[in-house]
């Protein structure tokens, strides 16, 4: 790379490398991540690093909690996730799992969402380690993520207790390096429609479950609609308005049988300050009127995912700005773990190298200039806390 500070070629080569590490490890959210993790450690404890491991309730997972600066209060969180989406079904040309360089892109499931944060922030270590920062730096490592988001909550439950509390945190979510400070809520739900069997040519005597879930589908469909006419009052949000989707439907045995049975799951996504229980609480005032009695129905929360929601001029915000030297912020339209985050009093956004438009693909790319960007923010942000 002719002209390019060779400091920040050192820095770029360890990114990449370490990209390259990460990418190999198979991580999809089904999956455990322990491997990721010891690798982690061993790179840490090679640095002189304090860590500490969160193991989730059955051992499989871990998060990973890292400190440059000293053990105390008030410190900056650089926080990513290491699960990714899986890659079954999808038209990879290159196996998904080896990081490939081509024409300034790097390949590989998770390159863009988001191990290619996760990787800049571990090569940046030696520059963060000779700084004299007035604010300890921490490095967290989730899991989860792209299921429940619930990934984070254990370490956050040992903030200010068995771990430091710390003043803000930057989500390392793929943004283009843009600072985000606000994003919907996602809620995730399955709900069963339990009718009564019966011959279908005496529809009296039975009751469809499939029918009744078309009805509730219906309904959850003319809520949307109410939603989008209210819109976004804040004029930030594309799309413009709280959205709903219902992804799936199956049930019934036969034709000729009155379904027993019926499944249908579904999405709600929430402006900051709408309730994120809303359509859930709706679905279930509406099929209690209309399915009552011969038919009954259960929802099942599979994940609530909570929104970020803006806090203008807090630390999070104010050094994500400065680092990458913009004014304003903007929203993104999917959920991160920065709302749990924000939800227990520490302040949070999102910033990360990468487009969204690549992840969940085959064939997931970031672009190396994206990672460039990254190591250049992450040494604008040394300056702002030393």
């Amino acid at each position: 790379m002719p002209g390019a500070d060779p400091a920040q070629d050192q820095r770029l080569n360890a990114a990449l490398g370490i990209l390259e590490r990460l990418i190999g490890f198979d991580t999809e959210s089904s999956k455990p991540n322990l491997d990721l993790i010891a690798y982690v450690e061993d790179y840490l404890k090679q640095l002189r690093v304090a860590f500490v491991r969160i193991p989730d309730a059955a051992a499989h997972k871990a998060a990973l909690f890292a400190t440059i600066g000293g053990n105390r209060d008030g410190g900056i969180v650089l926080a990513g996730h290491s699960d990714v989406v899986p890659v079954e079904g999808q038209a990879w040309t290159g196996d998904p799992f080896k990081l490939r360089l081509e024409n300034g892109r790097l390949f590989g499931r998770g390159a863009c969402d988001m191990k290619g944060f996760a990787a800049t922030c571990l090569a940046m270590i030696p520059e963060f380690q000779n700084a004299s920062l007035s604010r300890p730096l921490h490095i967290l490592l989730t899991y989860d993520e792209e299921i429940t988001c619930r990934g984070p909550l254990a370490t956050i439950a040992r903030f200010g207790t068995s771990l430091p509390r710390p003043a803000g945190v930057l989500v390392g979510e793929p943004t283009s390096m843009q600072v985000a400070d606000a994003h919907k809520s996602a809620g995730a739900y399955t709900t069963k429609v339990h009718g009564r069997e019966a011959h279908s040519s005496k529809p009296s005597l039975g009751a469809s479950a499939v029918e009744a879930a078309c009805e509730l589908v219906s309904e959850l469909r003319h809520f949307a609609s109410g939603l989008a006419a209210k819109g976004d009052p804040s004029g930030r949000f594309d799309p413009p308005a709280s959205t709903l989707h219902v992804g799936s439907i199956c049930g019934g045995t036969a034709r000729n049988i009155m379904a027993k049975l019926c499944r249908f799951e579904w999405e709600f996504r929430a402006l900051p300050g709408v309730e994120q229980s809303l359509a859930l609480r709706h679905l279930e005032d509406y099929a209690a009127r209309a399915l009552a009695p011969k038919l009954s129905c259960q929802t099942e929360i599979l994940a609530e995912v909570p929104g970020l929601k803006p806090e203008k001029g807090s630390l999070a915000e104010s050094l994500a700005l400065k680092a990458a030297q913009q004014n304003a912020t903007v929203t993104m339209p999917y959920a991160s773990e920065a709302g749990q985050f924000q939800l227990a009093g520490i302040p949070a956004v999102v910033c990360g190298p990468g487009s969204i438009d690549q992840a969940h693909q085959p064939d997931e790319f970031i672009d190396i200039a994206q990672i460039e960007a990254c190591i250049a923010f992450m040494r604008r942000l040394i300056a702002e806390l030393r």
